[in-house]
């Protein structure tokens, strides 16, 4: 098996020595090169490169942010499952919601152990993914495509992403208690948190506008809270398209009754209400907004939008489980 390991070394919780210990466990089982990542898309060229090679298999060892770059390159064509290389992921983040919504231990000596295993059973699925776009018509409309594996965000959360990022510039460490920091900033100074900008559009159905929170599942949980998983769409799944929850209203008593429904949501029920919109399976709907919006994809902040197209693609990618 011809093999690429692609390690981002600012992965949060591993460290040099970890890496060494799990390429020698990946070596002795496959035709193993290990590449450390550059700068900042150096994991996307190096799947695209594994797919122009024809590689059996690409191990990404970091957060979700390495596993969405690795992605974007494996897919750079197209999806083609049958073809293109299979993706493992070693979680190394502070969040890892990919590998753990894939069932894999969130940490990495205990995951590269489960992917053995797994590579010596040939245990694999073929997962569903989300791709987002500039729409045609819009000044956004040039935004290249651009896949996510669990989940995207216009509006409030992204605003989020965006804090924590600039945070983390200054040499803050990725915690959870950062994002809830961030999050309370964020809901303080939104200007739009009573009367949302954005207008949900899909065929054959009406117009849902004046959003302020939405938020796009490809997988559920959503993400985690340490070890609490949190379920905005628990319908959301790899084997379907996407997910839609959105809120047309962040008022104080909203965000009091949203927060705790989403601490307390399950497999079976996510945050409901009427002011809450949750859409299921949803293969080509676009999110417009009156003004821009901050944009984020598998917890990565990508600036702003006015207008984004999403589609959801049934069996994009083999992932090794």
């Amino acid at each position: 098996m011809r093999a690429l390991l692609v390690a981002n070394p600012a992965a949060t919780t591993t460290s040099a020595r970890t890496r060494d210990v799990l390429t020698h466990a990946l070596a002795s089982e496959m035709k193993l090169e290990a590449v450390t990542t550059e700068y900042r898309g150096h994991a996307r060229d190096l799947g695209r490169r594994a797919a122009h090679e024809g590689l059996d298999l690409v191990v990404a060892l970091g957060g979700d942010g390495t596993v969405n770059e690795v992605v974007n390159g494996l897919l750079h064509e197209g999806p083609d499952p049958e073809r293109l290389p299979r993706l493992a992921v070693v979680p190394g983040g502070s969040t890892n919601v990919f590998a753990r919504a894939l069932g894999l231990p969130n940490d990495a000596v205990e995951a590269t152990g489960a992917l053995l295993d797994a590579l010596r059973e040939q245990r694999e699925r073929i997962v569903g993914l989300g791709l987002a776009a500039g729409t045609p018509g819009t000044e956004d409309e040039s935004v290249p495509a651009r896949w996510f594996t669990f989940c995207a965000g216009f509006g409030f959360d992204a605003g989020v992403v965006g804090r924590v990022e600039q945070q983390r510039e200054r040499g803050k460490r990725s915690t959870h208690a950062l994002y809830v920091r961030q999050l309370v900033r964020q809901f303080w100074d939104e200007p739009n948190r009573r009367h949302g900008t954005v207008t949900l559009e899909r065929p054959g159905a009406d117009p849902v506008t004046d959003l302020v929170l939405s938020i796009v599942c490809n997988t559920s949980p959503w993400t985690f809270l340490g070890n609490r998983p949190l379920y905005a769409s628990p319908e959301a799944s790899f084997d379907t398209a996407l997910d839609v929850l959105a809120l047309n209203r962040l008022s104080t008593p909203a965000v009091a009754r949203y927060a705790t429904q989403l601490l307390t949501s399950t497999p079976e029920r996510g945050p409901h209400g009427k002011h809450a919109v949750s859409l299921h399976d949803l293969t080509d709907f676009t999110l417009h907004s009156k003004v821009p919006l901050p944009f984020q994809m598998d917890g990565d902040h990508l600036g702003l939008r006015t207008s984004v197209r999403f589609t959801g693609v049934r069996r994009a990618l083999r992932v090794i489980v």
